[in-house]
């Protein structure tokens, strides 16, 4: 099927290959982005892509925190210039009607994710963007290790908490990559099999928030941290616009 310039420059901007390869995956792939986006990571093309997705829309992350409770909104709107003026940021704030919001900005204003998070000690980190919100709720610890948490989620963008919870679906996606990788270095069954197991092993931890390297002290892990404070990390939600 024919392919847009638009489709191929947006999978150019997430992977980082070049426009005929975009193109080619894209109409190998139907036009489906994720399948692109596979396809050429099976090529070795797209060793970076970003599997966060990117968001078209423009906007705005606010949080707002309570005590033991923190909410995160995010509102959308068609162009940067809006979301960073200071009627859209005031408007994110204070949620009014919607439909006040179009027509005083004379262009398209929605709501999008909202989240409500709560605990022992509730952490909240929006960046100065306001394009990336993180909440976190720990069980323990204190506010201050909760912040700390939430600021290291927004810059490594974890999918899970611990090892163990990464989704069934999202593992059996990238076996497949990883079998297609394989087939090309005529390895014997079983070294493939060991390969296979130390992959998956390191994809769970690459992709597990306990397990990754805290950003602000690299001698020590999430989990080290969370244990020195004798706190369990019971939610998180990261958005991102």
């Amino acid at each position: 099927m024919a392919v847009t310039i638009e489709e191929i420059k947006k999978l150019r901007e997430t992977t980082g290959v070049s426009m005929t390869a975009c193109k080619t995956a894209l109409e190998e792939a139907g036009g489906d982005f994720e399948k692109a986006i596979d396809i050429l990571r099976m090529k070795g093309e797209a060793k970076a892509a970003d599997r966060a997705g990117r968001s078209t829309g423009q906007g705005a992350i606010v949080v707002k925190s309570d005590g033991k409770k923190s909410a995160m909104v995010t509102l959308l709107c068609e162009t940067d210039f809006v979301a960073r003026g200071d009627d859209f940021l005031k408007i994110a704030r204070d949620l009014p009607d919607v439909k006040e919001a179009v027509l005083k900005l004379g262009e398209n204003v929605q709501v999008g994710e909202m989240k409500i998070v709560e605990g022992d000690n509730v952490g909240n980190y929006v960046h100065s963007n306001r394009k990336i919100g993180v909440l976190v709720s720990l069980q323990g610890g204190s506010g201050e290790i909760a912040k700390d948490i939430a600021m290291h989620i927004a810059a490594t963008n974890p999918e899970v908490i611990s090892p163990d919870e990464v989704s069934a679906d999202l593992l059996e996606r990238e076996k497949g990559i990883w079998r297609e990788q394989l087939k090309n270095e005529d390895k014997p069954a079983e070294i493939v099999e060991k390969i296979m197991i130390g992959k998956e092993k390191k994809f769970r931890e690459e992709n597990a928030l306990i397990k990754q390297i805290f950003v602000k002290d690299p001698e020590k892990t999430i989990e080290q941290l969370l244990k020195e404070a004798d706190a369990i990390v019971k939610e998180f939600k990261r958005f991102a616009i």
